[in-house]
């Protein structure tokens, strides 16, 4: 077994080439889920909501439409350049680690693929709980990254062997990093200790074809952290290999488990 050196950096950074089409990816695949998850009566008209780790913004956005001109959402991350502010939806700049929340009143807090990459996740988890409001509803949704991921096509056993190679030479780097990737598994009981009720858990996969946008998520990841995985042994030959075999239509392999839990704070008696 490796030994992990954890390190409290997140491992992708939005500000390089690739975090435009790494967040692309992500919202084409995760958007429609957690649209689903926080729809009403979840969310609510005028509700006021926070959206932790915003990204490229467009949880955000949708909230802003959602709640309508009577409500409000507050977007936060620790890079907000893909953020822009506008009517209902502010923007501001906001370490979850090391900062209170910004307000305990929220009808709505939702935090996705972030919980997982912080070694603090416990501790956030329960400062994102007791920022809402009574009744408000927090949603945490995030990747078990656990289970191999199933090649379920590929032109050759060769071909397998390499996405498998670095797939878990990824996952290793995020480790590194400070990422639990079971994390995702903790979170409905984390949310009951928390003391919110009505908790519960949906889970998602789905098979990404080659030349898919899902597929090209685990490429836009892989330039990102290319230094690390060529200090890791892999060589250039073996990452543009990789990345051809994501453009192949004869190639198709399931997704990470996406897991949603979400869990309401009892309304006040």
């Amino acid at each position: 077994m490796p030994t992990h050196v954890h390190d409290t950096d997140y491992a992708f950074d939005n500000g390089a080439p690739d975090a435009v089409p790494q967040m692309r990816a992500l919202e084409s695949f995760l958007d429609p889920i957690t649209a689903r998850r926080i729809a009403p009566p979840v969310l609510a008209p005028d509700g006021v909501c926070w959206e932790v780790g915003a990204g490229g913004g467009s949880v955000a956005r949708s909230l802003a439409r959602a709640v309508g001109r009577g409500g409000r959402v507050l977007a936060t991350d620790l890079d907000t350049a893909h953020l822009t502010p506008a009517g209902n939806l502010d923007v501001r700049r906001h370490d979850v680690r090391t900062e209170p929340p910004p307000g305990d009143a929220f009808d709505l807090i939702h935090a996705r693929l972030v919980l997982l990459h912080l070694p603090e996740r416990r501790r956030v988890l329960a400062s994102l709980a007791g920022a809402l409001a009574p009744g408000g509803w927090l949603v945490v949704e995030e990747f078990d990254c656990t289970a191999p991921l199933r090649v379920l096509a590929a032109p050759s056993d060769d071909a397998a062997k390499l996405f498998a190679q670095v797939t878990d030479a990824m996952l290793d780097i995020l480790q590194n990093h400070g990422a639990d990737l079971a994390w995702a598994q903790d979170v409905h009981g984390e949310l009951v200790a928390a003391g919110l009720v009505e908790v519960d858990t949906v889970v998602h996969a789905q098979s990404w074809p080659g030349g898919s946008l899902g597929a090209s998520l685990y490429g836009t990841n892989s330039r990102q952290l290319e230094p690390e995985l060529l200090d890791a042994g892999l060589s250039p030959g073996q990452m543009e290999a990789f990345r051809r075999l994501l453009r192949d239509p004869g190639f198709a392999v399931m997704s990470y488990q996406f897991v949603s839990t979400r869990g309401r704070r009892p309304a006040a008696r």
